[in-house]
């Protein structure tokens, strides 16, 4: 059975070339709002560029928050993509003006503490043991980021009864660290582009998918 993904359109992200990227390997993929085929899909994809105010304002707009807390409720997968992902942490402040995200990682967005920024370009990452995103990857792969903001700080506290396991947290370097990927159960993360970041991106893709039963 050919799995389904949607691509959140929520006027926000490279919405044709993540379409692209993910139909390339023998998915069925839509692009689209619609409340019941996000929730339904075997996958939901969530892109973004830009400011995070105007991506959570277009978010809310199509109710997308609701949709990603409803199927992370029950288990459905969700990727977020650059500020597709920023948007799932509690916080972002961009030139000092505070705006809510979907919370659902604690954790603030912030501009990068570097001597150039944007951080625009390839650059390798360092994720953790057990990773299933990067599995098969080499050290030395690099993926393409387009961003001003990150997060510099992981807040999320481990499970005090051991129960959950703890999320699976990539790092990259540009100026200081800041968190380059999450795997969290049925939600994933990244800050840089797989759809732009040639066979190390589809190689990444295909991984997600591969999650997905």
């Amino acid at each position: 059975m050919t799995r389904r993904i949607v691509i959140l359109d929520y006027g926000s992200g490279n919405l044709r070339s993540a379409e692209r990227a993910v139909a390339r390997h023998g998915v069925d993929v839509e692009v689209t709002a619609d409340w019941d085929a996000a929730l339904a899909a075997d996958g939901l994809v969530v892109p973004g560029v830009g400011a995070f105010a105007a991506c959570m304002a277009g978010l809310r707009s199509v109710r997308g928050d609701q949709i990603i807390g409803r199927r992370l409720a029950g288990g459905r997968p969700v990727l977020g993509i650059c500020v597709g992902m920023q948007i799932l942490f509690a916080k972002g402040i961009e030139h000092g003006v505070t705006t809510e995200g979907c919370g659902e990682w604690p954790g603030v967005v912030e501009r990068l503490n570097a001597p150039v920024v944007p951080h625009m370009g390839w650059n390798t990452v360092e994720p953790p043991e057990g990773t299933v995103l990067f599995r098969g990857m080499d050290p030395d792969t690099r993926f393409y980021f387009v961003h001003s903001y990150a997060v510099r700080r992981w807040e999320l506290e481990p499970d005090p009864t051991g129960r959950l396991a703890p999320p699976l947290v990539t790092w990259a370097e540009h100026g200081d660290r800041f968190v380059a990927a999450v795997e969290n159960g049925p939600l994933c993360a990244t800050q840089f582009h797989p759809e732009k970041s040639g066979d190390a991106g589809a190689e990444l893709l295909r991984n997600w998918l591969s999650t997905l039963g």
